[in-house]
């Protein structure tokens, strides 16, 4: 795979990093991402992953545009309101990349059928607004040995880490969450969340993604990053493996 003379230019600002070069950028151009909602965590992170040239997006949302979601969610406009959240994205990212392929599926993922379709895929970055979703979406990609990019917010709050739990001394999403199946999800309409905040989250959710295709600077996963946005602070933790934890299993 070379690059053309377009793709020179329109990359040009990652392919003078030394840490991602022009091999990071084709590695990118093939590089196959499911992306778990379109709302306001999806929303920057499909605007960035489309920017940075990644080749193809499976976008998953069975949600139409609502009012209330313009506050945060940056795809949409007022004129989309009613319409599928994957038609309006998907028509978005391709006018603002055509080296992107968007394949929008209007479907929930659940434990059911996450695994068949979730296979095939690089990399999956959940930013889904409810926690089944999230259970089922990090059992199949515990599952499949798929790098999990998680991002969630509420109010001020955000956090964000990558789990690859089947490696011996990384953490699954479940390691840090439990195995609870009845927690009760919080919900933005409901306790209200900064819009902004979304967007910082989904943009660091982009660059997690592309850190896990290209390999630049250190490692993240097994560490949680909390956004604190009332105290104006970031914090990184440490996430053990939990013993207990299915993962554990050779």
């Amino acid at each position: 795979m070379n690059l053309s003379d377009a793709q020179l230019d329109r990359y040009a600002r990652h392919i003078v990093l030394r840490e991602i070069g022009g091999v990071g950028q084709m590695k990118l151009l093939a590089a196959r991402i499911a992306v778990i909602g379109a709302g306001g965590i999806g929303s920057p992170a499909l605007q960035y992953l489309a920017a940075a040239g990644i080749g193809h997006i499976t976008l998953f949302d069975d949600d139409h545009v609502a009012a209330s979601n313009l506050q945060r969610q940056t795809l949409f406009a007022t004129s989309d309101v009613g319409r599928p959240k994957v038609n309006v994205a998907a028509e978005r990212i391709a006018a603002l990349n055509p080296d992107v392929v968007v394949q929008p599926v209007a479907e929930r993922i659940t434990a059911a059928n996450a695994a068949a379709l979730l296979a095939g895929h690089d990399v999956i970055l959940d930013g889904c607004d409810n926690f089944a979703t999230r259970l089922a979406v990090a059992d199949a990609a515990l599952a499949l040995r798929i790098p999990l990019v998680s991002a969630a917010v509420g109010q001020f709050e955000g956090q964000l880490a990558t789990y690859r739990g089947w490696e011996a001394t990384k953490p699954c999403y479940r390691c840090f969450v439990g195995h609870d199946p009845d927690r009760a999800d919080a919900s933005c309409a409901d306790q209200g969340v900064l819009g902004a905040l979304t967007g910082v989250l989904g943009s660091l959710a982009a660059m997690e993604a592309i850190r896990a295709m290209t390999g630049f600077g250190d490692d993240s996963a097994g560490k949680l990053l909390l956004v604190d946005a009332l105290a104006f602070r970031f914090r990184t933790l440490g996430l053990p493996k939990d013993p207990g934890c299915g993962c554990t299993a050779p």
